[in-house]
């Protein structure tokens, strides 16, 4: 089941890059069926492997996994949104100034 969601989403990733399934093997050294069979969810995709993909697709671990990670940041970010909408404004307010504040000073380090 992962293996086939996580392909689609490479599948989705590399026409997003507007790659064809040739130009992408190509570029992680595999042969075209191979790449074909990895997109079908056809085979365990080994970590090195995943991680050139995630390199050549610019994308996170979070793009590829992200209805099988409960705590990947994207996951952490939806809930904490969900959790500040239900908020009064004045509370969202100042938890915003709070959030700037602290970037602010986190760039100037």
């Amino acid at each position: 089941m992962i293996e086939r969601d996580v392909g689609k989403r490479i599948q989705g990733l590399r026409k997003k890059k507007k790659l064809t399934q040739a130009e992408l093997a190509e570029r992680l050294g595999l042969s075209t069926n191979h790449m074909s069979a990895l997109e079908r969810g056809q085979y365990n995709i080994k970590l090195e492997l995943l991680v050139h993909i995630m390199n050549e697709l610019e994308c996170t671990a979070d793009d590829l996994f992200c209805d099988s990670i409960k705590c990947g940041y994207k996951n952490k970010t939806s809930r904490l949104n969900d959790q500040i909408e239900k908020l009064p404004q004045d509370e969202q307010d100042r938890l915003f100034e709070i959030i700037e504040a602290f970037i602010k000073t986190s760039r100037k380090r």
